[in-house]
């Protein structure tokens, strides 16, 4: 697969070279000498994909790596220029009567003279460094360090390549061969830790403090928690200045754009304001990432002031829960804390000296005054506006194991904080399990709660061993190498071949009489069969639809499975994008954030290997490991709360029917949907009653 070929940017980028090396010539014929202002980004990338796809590896590799620098070093000219013409050029104030604006307006053009004079010496003219949308796409997920890996690779520089791999998975956790290159990286070159060359320290600092926290070591977690808080304001300062840049009027031809003086002010003003208000979003969204940490910025202050509690500083623990609170002012639980804290210092210190920190209360005054204005541009200028849910209390600390209760020195009304988790957002059904099975001879086998987590069911005979060897037949017949995998034999390892085939291809078969048409049958049925047992055991008060239907089977490939380290299918959330780092799950594209149930029927038992795990959100921590066999099925909610994977399969071959439900029938499987036509059809002309007696049609 080339560098990149699952993003859009990177298949146009191609197309887009000749163009690039046309209007940018200062990339010369691949990478010019440096000196002189700084050479756009945009055409030192243009350069190393085309030296890449050339061939000459070495070239790729440092046009690539000076693109990455231009692009850094425009960025860090902005942020000097503006930051220095701010402190030089202050704003006048209007004056009263006429010519009052003069002043005003006086300053601004000696602001704006201030930023070209001190920009053009490094960065030359400004339109050199307006790069494409596609380009500026490619960026932001890291496409760049796709290509630099595999460059690497070539120039046999493991090492470098291991980082380049690990900088671009940092941002595209759900491409499975990054995840797999990392893993081969890691053997060959014997490096287990590898830098993420585009980190945020801001969001680096967070995680390590929070890890810190969730073991129980408050001193080190209030250091990095505090440094987190330090990293995070100065990134919003720059983050501030950097939205005074360039804007899109995408209601507006600038040619033809006739407004009067105000409402061009206000038209560039009100671009800007609303990307100053989004800096908020843009701190708490990790890179590649389209949604952001909830509650990000408060949630340093949760930490904080439960971390501060426990070391026994009590005058910045209610100084962190005041912070907090800030935010959100009726948590109920930071109030009692609060209150807690408050009466330990009784006595010497007086609570009401004790402030909120400034620098939270500055960001949040200044927050609400961007809202009101853009609220009032909304409704007076017809300005397009929805505010969106800054501080979803919802993005809440997860430490129930951390009980006060368990220091015995502790008074019983200590503080509440850590003694059960924050509510979670209410899903938008209720969760419930235990509902009946349906058929006779379904065993029921393990819970949730038996299999370590939430929405999973574990059971047996669900179709039986004469049915397993027939439906295995069918699959010796109709499945094709890669089907289902984009005609990638080996999707996830390579150490496994990957067969499949979908209903109605199984159908199809079987009416032109390549398979028994029974037989082909059966696959249908039994598909229908679980998709009952599924509905009724989770008692969804809603039909259940299917989305994707599909006959696996992977085989151990001989003569590859000494050593082995990887797994047959990676850990993964179903409808989201798992984020092992920042133990989230991203649920946006390009995850099928449609899916809400999984199955998985198996059909046979004699391979090694093989078995299917539930993890915790880091990908790593076993909490249920499930040995396939005939009429075994696992089925689960799809979601990040149920992280999964394979084991690798050593020995023999491994079948199952695949099955993936959605509650939408916007998202029903088409093929299923022509399958059931099929179905009908022959029951018309009497030509394949159905065994199991089952509607083809989905329930309304």
């Amino acid at each position: 697969m080339a560098p990149g070929s699952r993003r859009g940017g990177a298949r146009l980028l191609p197309l887009l070279l000749p163009l690039l090396l046309l209007l940018l010539p200062a990339a010369g014929g691949g990478c010019a000498a440096e000196g002189g202002p700084l050479e756009p980004f945009d055409a030192l990338y243009a350069s190393g994909v085309e030296a890449y796809y050339g061939g000459d590896f070495a070239g790729a590799a440092r046009c690539l790596e000076r693109a990455l620098r231009s692009r850094r070093e425009l960025r860090a000219a902005r942020l000097r220029c503006r930051r220095l013409c701010r402190a030089q050029v202050r704003l006048e104030e209007p004056g009263p009567g006429a010519g009052g604006d003069l002043r005003f307006f006086g300053s601004v053009l000696r602001r704006a003279e201030c930023v070209r004079r001190c920009e053009e010496p490094r960065l030359g003219a400004v339109s050199r460094h307006r790069a494409a949308e596609e380009v500026r796409a490619d960026f932001q997920r890291r496409v760049p360090y796709s290509y630099l890996q595999r460059a690497y690779i070539q120039l046999n520089k493991l090492e470098e390549a291991a980082n380049a791999a690990h900088t671009f998975f940092m941002a595209n956790p759900e491409h499975m061969e990054i995840q797999q290159d990392l893993e081969n990286y890691k053997t060959m070159s014997g490096k287990a830790t590898l830098i993420d060359q585009e980190a945020r320290q801001h969001m680096e600092d967070y995680s390590a403090g929070v890890r810190h926290y969730d073991r129980e070591e408050y001193e080190l977690a209030i250091e990095l928690l505090e440094r987190a808080l330090q990293g995070y304001y100065s990134e919003d300062e720059d983050c501030q200045l950097m939205c005074e840049g360039p804007q899109r009027f995408e209601e507006h031809e600038h040619l033809d754009y006739k407004a009067g003086l105000y409402e061009a002010i206000a038209d560039h003003y009100l671009q800007v304001l609303a990307c100053k208000h989004d800096c908020v979003r843009e701190l708490a969204t990790r890179s590649g990432r389209i949604s952001p940490i909830e509650n990000f910025l408060p949630l340093h202050y949760d930490y904080l002031q439960f971390a501060y509690y426990r070391v026994g500083d009590y005058v910045k623990a209610l100084e962190c829960a005041k912070s907090y609170l800030l935010f959100h002012p009726d948590d109920e639980g930071v109030l009692e804390n609060a209150g807690y804290y408050e009466g330990l210092l009784e006595g010497t210190v007086d609570p009401a000296t004790i402030k909120p920190r400034k620098e939270a209360r500055a960001l949040l005054r200044r927050h609400k005054l961007e809202s009101h204005l853009l609220r009032v541009a909304a409704a007076g200028l017809g300005f397009a506006y929805t505010e969106p849910n800054y501080w979803n209390r919802y993005g809440a600390r997860q430490d129930e194991h951390s009980v006060p209760s368990s220091i015995s020195s502790e008074p019983e009304d200590g503080p509440r904080l850590s003694l059960t988790k924050k509510p979670m957002p209410k899903p938008d059904r209720e969760l419930k399990e235990g509902g009946p099975l349906l058929y006779s001879d379904v065993k029921f086998v393990y819970n949730s709660q038996q299999l370590n987590g939430t929405q999973r069911v574990l059971l047996d005979n669900v179709i039986s061993e004469e049915q397993c060897r027939e439906l295995h037949r069918v699959a010796s017949g109709i499945m094709l190498a890669g089907d289902g995998y984009r005609g990638k034999t080996s999707p996830h390892t390579p150490n496994e071949r990957f067969e499949g085939a979908t209903v109605l291809k199984a159908l199809k078969y079987g009416y032109e009489g390549r398979v028994p048409l029974k037989s082909a049958r059966l696959f249908y049925d039994i598909s229908e069969k679980a998709r009952r047992i599924v509905q009724s055991y989770f008692q969804l008060n809603s039909t259940l639809y299917f989305s994707y239907t599909h006959l696996v089977c992977r085989t151990a490939l001989s003569g590859q499975q000494e050593r082995r380290n990887d797994l047959s299918h990676p850990i993964h959330a179903d409808n989201c994008l798992l984020d092992p780092e920042a133990n989230e799950c991203w649920k946006e594209p390009p995850a099928y954030t449609f899916r809400d149930y999984s199955a998985l029927l198996y059909m046979n038992a004699d391979f090694e290997g093989g078995e299917f795990i539930f993890t915790e959100m880091d990908a790593k921590t076993v909490t249920a490991s499930i040995k396939p066999k005939c009429g075994r099925m696992i089925s689960f909610s799809s979601g990040g709360e149920n992280p999964h994977g394979v084991k690798a399969v050593t020995k023999g071959q491994r079948c199952a029917v695949a099955l993936w439900f959605t509650l939408d029938p916007l998202y029903r499987e088409l093929e299923r949907i022509q399958a059931d036509e099929v179905i009908a059809m022959l029951d018309q002309e009497h030509l394949g009653p159905s065994e199991m007696n089952i509607n083809p049609k989905d329930e309304l």
